[in-house]
């Protein structure tokens, strides 16, 4: 007699939740041959126009047969959740190409298990999928090592927009108040180097130590810039590697932080030129950058990401005070701190268990096996103290269950690959995770928000694998977690946004 393997609920749980994006990965990164992925032109019903996405292509699902394993480049960018809540607040149509479904779940911290011995680590789960009755959700749970940026000098330069596009409150404004709060949080021992670019680029200084006498010129010079004249963020780029390379700290942390809505019009601003010149840096320099992005109807979202992707970066969208607050407060380590270089994530499934799996979002930055097994793969870096979560709908196999395989079926394995931040060399011994039917199983609070999320985005992107997602069910499920997302102002306010959303027709799956 055939029994059908059901499991409930295992979860792939670890030390940070992470998102995965790879500069090799993502193909020519910049929507298509023919050079930008003009949102106003593919969705003409958006109001303000302009916009550029990377163009995506969801993954789809793989069976164990064919292709067991699973490979993708691991990062934590965040923009997606904070421009998605900016366009509901401000009832605009959502572009499905903005829609990238790992970066909203990633955008919260979760209960994940903290690394001990290295600088991250991994954990697994499994439960029902809620829009796929006949499917299952494993998750992967990875979080980094705490790092106390007090420790080691660091040498930031601050590279800023200042071109009429980047006029307002919500764009230059919101950006001088941002980095006010930055400097105000770092040490003596910190020098900071303010670059701008508009039609020209200018250094306003460099290598200004943050006393307190120092931290008051840096916060006098933010707060006088201006928006106005052309984008020459090329120029401006060059200008901002060759600051941080002459302050260069050997035992420190060297990183650009470029606040732009993206939109590069003078000099060097071909998709090619800024591609080959950011991936150089991000080779030779031992310089990261931190790219965060601003303002609504003008944005490009698909250079600002592709720029942190090949810059050994990481990519953030500030709509609001509270939203740069925890990107350049909260988060500073995880902003400004990479713990865990071109680190890149494996997952084997047991082709005796599972008959087939879909990777959820992650969907411009997987990886090959060659890829996954090279040192030489350029994949994503991993800040301090932060989670990640990859998340799989799978379907198990239908087979005879002999007493002997039971609840200790294994379903997967996971591993976490990644690079010493100071050497530059891939660890020897990667971080490994086994998932097994029973021992994986468990439902928590954490794994039902991170499913909300997902559904969340499937039914934004208005996704081809969203099943029986609906705006429903999802209140439904998110009423009954009112215990757990009280007690996070950013989980409660998620809560708030697909009430929103779901009160909005504009929001509402074509049928």
């Amino acid at each position: 007699m055939k029994k059908k393997f059901v499991l409930t609920a295992v979860s792939l749980m670890g030390a940070a939740c992470i998102g995965f994006c790879a500069c090799s990965a993502a193909g020519d990164g910049w929507g298509g041959e023919g050079g930008w992925n003009d949102a106003s032109a593919a969705y003409p019903e958006i109001a303000g126009g302009n916009y550029d996405y990377n163009s995506i292509i969801e993954n789809g699902f793989k069976t164990t047969d064919k292709e067991a394993s699973s490979y993708f480049s691991l990062d934590r960018n965040t923009a997606t959740y904070s421009l998605v809540r900016r366009q509901i607040n401000s009832n605009r149509t959502i572009a499905p190409d903005s829609v990238r479904i790992e970066e909203m779940i990633n955008y919260f911290g979760y209960d994940f298990d903290a690394p001990t011995d290295k600088a991250v680590a991994v954990s697994s789960y499994l439960a029902p999928c809620p829009w796929n009755e006949e499917n299952m959700l494993m998750l992967a749970g990875v979080k980094t090592k705490e790092y106390n940026l007090s420790t080691e000098a660091c040498n930031y330069v601050f590279l800023i927009d200042v071109s009429g596009s980047m006029g307002g409150n919500d764009r230059i404004e919101l950006a001088k108040r941002g980095i006010e709060k930055l400097v105000n949080n770092l040490g003596d021992n910190d020098v900071i180097s303010l670059v701008t670019y508009a039609s020209g680029v200018k250094t306003h200084f460099t290598g200004k130590e943050c006393t307190a006498d120092g931290k008051k010129d840096i916060i006098k010079a933010i707060k006088g810039l201006k928006a106005s004249g052309a984008t020459n963020g090329g120029d401006g780029l060059k200008r901002a590697y060759d600051a941080a390379e002459s302050n260069y700290r050997t035992d420190g942390n060297n990183r650009v932080i470029l606040i732009s809505d993206g939109d590069f019009n003078v000099g060097m601003s071909s998709q090619n030129e800024l591609k080959e010149f950011i991936q150089d840096k991000a080779e030779k320099s031992g310089v990261y950058l931190s790219v965060l992005g601003v303002g609504l109807g003008n944005t490009r979202d698909s250079i600002l990401e592709t720029l942190a992707t090949c810059g050994n970066g990481n990519y953030a969208y500030l709509d609001n005070d509270l939203e740069a607050e925890k990107v350049l407060v909260n988060e500073l380590g995880g902003t400004l701190k990479t713990v865990a270089k071109d680190a890149k994530a494996g997952v084997t499934f047991d082709k005796d268990t599972v008959e087939k799996y879909r990777l959820i979002g992650y969907d411009t930055k997987i990886l090959s096996e060659d890829e996954f097994n090279s040192s030489k793969t350029d994949a994503g870096e991993i800040g301090s103290n932060l989670c990640v979560a990859a998340l799989y709908e799978i379907k198990l196999k239908e087979f005879d269950m002999p007493a002997e395989v039971g609840a200790d079926a294994k379903l997967a394995d996971i591993e976490i690959k990644y690079k010493d931040v100071q050497t530059n060399v891939e660890l020897n011994d990667s971080v490994k995770s086994e998932v097994y039917l029973n021992a994986s199983f468990n439902d928590t609070d954490d794994f039902k928000f991170i499913s909300c999320v997902a559904e969340f985005g499937l039914l934004l992107r208005q996704s081809q694998y969203g099943g029986t997602a609906s705006f429903e069910n999802l209140t439904e499920r998110l009423s009954s977690l009112s215990a757990y997302t009280s007690k996070d102002p950013l989980k409660n306010e998620f809560v708030e946004l697909v009430g929103k959303a779901s009160e909005n027709p504009i929001y509402s799956p074509k049928k």
